[in-house]
């Protein structure tokens, strides 16, 4: 495992965030965006480069390793070992296809019984919400687009109502909370200031929305600021 390890001025233990990237990789830019935001909020942060030591350039079009979906928790496992984190207090956040490895995380499953190591909540930016179908087991936070044509939030609607595409598959109830931020006129990658001038990526409109990624800015600041609690 690789990836920037972030951590604010002081002693700790501190929260720590574990962010992973998308299907294109840029672990370095998130870390320099989202990295140091959140850094800046009091954070320990460890941005994930899921791709440089598994020698993948792009994963947009094709499959991933299989145990990929595991990077969420080899970057808690690591965290919970350093003096200054509190392991009580540590979240993951995922964007795209990193959005689908966050929620695969937390979901009940395999996965997330396999870990003695646990996250306190999870927060995921334009996930493909379809490939999840069990309930989640920590407090989620899922913000997209309207307009994203890549992955649709009606799937993230549905997830949220315990709807699957031949009808209910569990409770509403069932399991932790999530929450979701549909935002009107937002495409895929809406947080990307890169992306001021849209583009067409693998068929799909990618284009930078401020207003979006202002409120999903504040949305994630104060998710994590109610989760966080008092340490235990």
């Amino acid at each position: 495992m690789q990836g920037y390890l972030r951590r604010p001025t002081g002693v700790g233990p501190f929260p720590a965030v574990v962010l992973l990237h998308g299907c294109a990789g840029y672990p370095e830019p998130l870390d320099q965006d989202w990295g140091v935001n959140v850094a800046s909020w009091g954070y320990v942060t460890l941005t994930i480069d899921s791709f440089g030591p598994r020698g993948i350039k792009n994963a947009c079009s094709g499959t991933l390793p299989a145990d990929v979906v595991l990077d969420a928790y080899r970057g808690l496992n690591f965290l919970v070992r350093q003096p200054f984190v509190d392991p009580k207090r540590i979240f993951v956040v995922g964007f795209s296809q990193g959005g689908w490895i966050t929620l695969s995380s937390v979901e009940r499953g395999a996965i997330e019984q396999r870990s003695e190591n646990k996250f306190r909540a999870a927060a995921a930016f334009y996930p493909p919400c379809n490939l999840i179908r069990g309930p989640v087991t920590v407090p989620t936070l899922i913000m997209i687009g309207e307009s994203d044509d890549w992955t649709p939030a009606d799937a993230c609607r549905k997830l949220v109502e315990g709807q699957s595409d031949w009808g209910i598959s569990r409770k509403k109830s069932e399991g932790a909370s999530i929450l979701l931020n549909v935002y009107p006129g937002a495409y895929h990658s809406y947080d990307l200031a890169s992306l001021r001038t849209p583009i067409q990526y693998f068929g799909h409109h990618l284009a930078f929305n401020k207003p979006a990624t202002d409120h999903s800015t504040n949305a994630l600041r104060e998710f994590l600021l109610s989760k966080v609690g008092d340490r235990p």
